[in-house]
């Protein structure tokens, strides 16, 4: 518990989207449970595809920091934080001032500072297993940043995207869009025997989709996804707790 006795939630993410495609059924779950919500997101994810034309002088960046704004309200978060690096996108060099060309003790020391501020219960970020960069970035910047802040979650979460239903996805992406970025990267998703925490967050899979639905201008990769795929992903949440580590077990599980 923080110190007034207070249970707090800490995710930490890269982009707009991140914690509504990533993290909105634990945000939900959490808010439900009368916990203190942060959202902590690195840039305002200027490198997304707009998928639905932009207003004139109006930047794809001012629109997914409101659409942010919008589904954490739904999710129930009591606090957003940005910063401002650039979304580095998925390829090609990055840019100056972008996430994925920061110094790593740069990243976690914003991170740290954060932390240090909202002093949460549980920390949570992605496990970067999807293979964006930003991501990878992410995890390991606040990974560094538990490590070293004064202030000491109880425990800190990756939250996973399981190898067995990456797998599923990667077979019904080939067939629907065979030209997607994502089949250059390799094996995706964290191993199932790494995952250490399964929540069944079902209760607030309609939310979760009204989350998702709010960052209008993205199109969510669950979107193209048969039914029974997208309750295997948004339906049970699955994390691998790494601090303290709890590898080599499996649980059912409500962190809070």
């Amino acid at each position: 518990m923080s110190t007034d006795g207070t249970a707090r939630l800490l995710v930490v993410v890269a982009h707009p989207d991140d914690e509504s495609f990533g993290c909105g059924s634990l945000l939900a779950y959490a808010a439900a449970r009368g916990v203190a919500t942060t959202v902590c997101c690195a840039t305002r994810g200027e490198a997304g595809e707009d998928s639905r034309g932009l207003a004139d002088g109006v930047s794809l960046g001012e629109v997914r920091e409101q659409e942010l704004r919008h589904a954490a309200s739904l999710l129930g978060v009591h606090d957003v934080r940005l910063f401002d690096w650039f979304d580095s996108g998925m390829v090609g060099e990055p840019v100056p001032g972008s996430l994925a060309d920061a110094r790593l003790n740069e990243v976690s020391d914003a991170v740290a500072g954060v932390i240090e501020q909202v002093r949460p219960t549980v920390v949570i970020t992605l496990d970067g297993s999807d293979g964006h960069r930003d991501h990878a970035r992410m995890r390991d910047a606040t990974l560094t940043a538990v490590d070293r802040t004064e202030w000491q979650p109880e425990r800190t979460y990756l939250s996973c995207l399981a190898r067995s239903n990456m797998q599923r996805w990667v077979e019904h992406l080939s067939a629907a869009n065979p030209g997607s970025d994502y089949l250059e990267l390799g094996q995706l998703g964290t191993p199932d025997e790494q995952i250490t925490t399964v929540i069944d967050t079902s209760a607030v899979y309609d939310l979760r989709w009204r989350a998702i639905r709010a960052h209008a201008s993205q199109t969510s990769p669950f979107e193209i996804m048969p039914p029974d795929l997208q309750r295997a992903f948004l339906a049970t949440d699955r994390l691998r707790q790494v601090r303290p580590s709890l590898e080599g077990t499996t649980v059912e599980s409500d962190i809070f």
